[in-house]
């Protein structure tokens, strides 16, 4: 039996009642670009699919930055066939969003939004999903196959230091206008850390950048790094390496630099320090996880798990290692799958 899901939230005490769709071959958890193209597959090889997710579509690309360009190219982003049309060499946000609503519309998509699940209970061909929804409510969901796409974004990389729960602190970055006039920290040097820096400087923030390494990460998309390399060396945005913070008061930050710890004056600040798969979620469900990377046990040819009839899809195959999957190959991981799918349920077997 598999074990139940830990949350910070109980389940409540209303009354656990089925969908219409409650009855399936394969759940798919997480209705990213990666889950849907694995519903999509599954779809295609005959099985009844549904997909839940905890926030919206693609919820993880609603939270990208509000003027975020992804760095790759528009046919790179495309599932189940369709064709990503755009003008621009390459996608903005606003356009992945459009394209994989279409998507989903287009394939008629079963998709719960806003169902964050709380329990994987049962066996290969008979597993027990449990939700509770925005409103509380409970819903139970029966199927032959799990499919587990949850990302990685959700979860950011905590700094575990004095001042961290303040509101004036956020791991995630949406738009520059709120901060303008305003002193802002920046923790990181890879490429959220350098996009929201340049994004606030440029619209009238005084911004300083907090590096742990000796300078900014070689990963650095190549049109970004000489920029803010640049804003830094003529003094427009200022920058402590080999340093990190030590703690955040409501007026200021402490951070210890080579040269010893030193106060800022501080309105805000952004711990752009990275994001990983929730691992609880994966070892609740009995996931063995590798030592040093996190890395889930899986087959693969197939990525099922090493528990029998639960698949593991995108970036939470690479454990740790975030920057090794991404839309562009996580996409084919419904290839992969629904072809065992095929294979195990299309002749009846569990």
């Amino acid at each position: 039996m598999l074990k139940t899901r830990k949350s910070s939230e109980p389940l409540g005490r209303k009354q656990a009642h089925a969908r219409p769709d409650a009855w399936t071959d394969v759940l798919v958890i997480g209705a990213g670009p990666t889950g849907l193209a694995c519903a999509i597959e599954a779809q295609r090889a005959g099985l009844k699919v549904a997909v839940l997710d905890k926030g919206c579509l693609v919820n993880s690309l609603f939270h990208y930055p509000a003027n975020m360009t992804f760095f790759t190219t528009p046919e790179l982003l495309e599932i189940g066939d369709m064709p990503f049309n755009t003008a621009n060499m390459k996608p903005t946000r606003q356009e992945a969003l459009e394209y994989y609503r279409n998507v989903a519309q287009h394939y008629n998509l079963r998709v719960h939004q806003y169902e964050l699940v709380q329990t994987v209970s049962g066996e290969d061909g008979d597993f027990r999903v449990t939700t509770v929804d925005r409103k509380d409510a409970i819903h139970d969901y029966c199927t032959r196959k799990v499919i587990v796409a949850t990302g990685y974004y959700d979860l950011p990389n905590f700094m575990n230091i004095p001042g961290e729960e303040l509101p004036k602190v956020m791991h995630y970055y949406n738009e520059p206008h709120p901060y303008y006039d305003t002193d802002v920290v920046v923790v990181g040097a890879k490429n959220s850390a350098a996009i929201a820096a340049l994004e606030l400087w440029r619209h009238g923030a005084r911004v300083t950048l907090v590096v742990r390494e000796e300078g900014i990460h070689s990963h650095v998309k190549y049109w970004i790094k000489p920029d803010i390399e640049n804003r830094i060396k003529n003094g427009e945005i200022q920058a402590f390496f080999r340093s990190h913070l030590l703690e955040v008061t409501p007026e200021a930050v402490r951070i210890n630099t080579p040269e010893g710890a030193r106060v800022l004056k501080n309105d805000f600040v952004f711990a752009m320090t990275g994001y990983h798969p929730d691992y609880d979620f994966l070892t609740s469900m009995g996931i063995e996880l590798s030592p040093e990377q996190c890395r889930p046990v899986c087959d693969p040819e197939t990525l099922e798990s090493n528990v029998p009839g639960i698949y593991v899809a995108g970036v939470i195959v690479a454990g740790s290692r975030t920057n090794e999957i991404f839309i562009e190959n996580g996409r084919f991981h419904g290839q992969l799958i629904a072809a065992d799918l095929r294979q195990k349920l299309a002749s009846g077997a569990a």
